[in-house]
């Protein structure tokens, strides 16, 4: 027989968490992230209905008696849903060359999973404040890496004319910023083109002055060719 009152309650949770879900999507999709609105929506209101499932298997089963072979773990499939969503969060780390990216959209996901399950269970209020703070978090917070930054791997790439021999200049206007640890230099010499060619494999903060670096090193540093300065290798 369809209960139309009970219906309703699944109706609810299942929109509740979808609302919960879309709203911690919605920020990640603002960012420019893959997994935004609509897999967020789709993880938290996923993970609802399984713990919605888990709760009724339950109710399928309660005619057994104890002398039944069969055991019941209601949180079985809720305890799955999150050592799964390890897969999912795992597709949206990304390893860049100095830098892992995603790590952030990963976590929104596993949050997610467990916000969707406290609304299939009946546990609205902590999924709400869950999802509140989270969103003050990522919302908020951002600001800190512009203002603190964060070390990254660069390399520093510079070609010269070889009769110069540039390299103690080029450390010494290096060591001017605290913030930038010259690591380890390659060294090519190409004799035909006398040109000779260093790679400097640097970390430093991400808002590090490059340009103003970059500056000095073309005005300072006489028989300069070339100058790049990209990513390098996580350490």
């Amino acid at each position: 027989m369809f209960d139309f009152t009970e219906s309703s309650i699944w109706l609810g949770k299942l929109l509740l968490a979808a609302l919960l879900g879309g709203a911690v999507g919605f920020e990640r999709e603002t960012h420019g992230q893959a997994a935004g609105l609509r897999t967020n929506l789709l993880v938290t209101m996923g993970s609802c209905l399984m713990m919605m499932l888990s709760l009724h298997i339950p109710e399928l089963f309660q005619g057994l008696d104890a002398t039944s072979n069969l055991r019941i773990d209601p949180a079985r499939i809720a305890s799955y849903a999150v050592a799964g969503m390890g897969f999912l969060g795992g597709g949206a780390i990304l390893k860049g060359r100095g830098s892992v990216r995603g790590l952030t959209t990963a976590a929104s996901l596993w949050l997610n999973t467990g916000v969707g399950l406290s609304v299939g269970s009946g546990y609205f209020m902590p999924a709400i404040f869950a999802t509140l703070i989270s969103l003050v978090i990522l919302y908020n917070l951002r600001f800190m890496k512009m203002i603190f930054g964060h070390e990254v791997a660069t390399v520093l790439a510079i070609a010269c004319h070889s009769d110069e021999k540039p390299l103690r200049r080029i450390r010494s206007i290096l060591s001017k910023y605290p913030d930038l640890d010259v690591t380890f230099i390659n060294y090519f010499l190409d004799i035909p083109g006398h040109t000779v060619h260093y790679k400097i494999r640097t970390t430093c903060k991400k808002n590090a002055p490059f340009g103003k670096i970059i500056t000095e090193l073309r005005t300072e540093v006489p028989g300069i060719r070339e100058i790049t300065w990209e990513e390098g290798d996580v350490p």
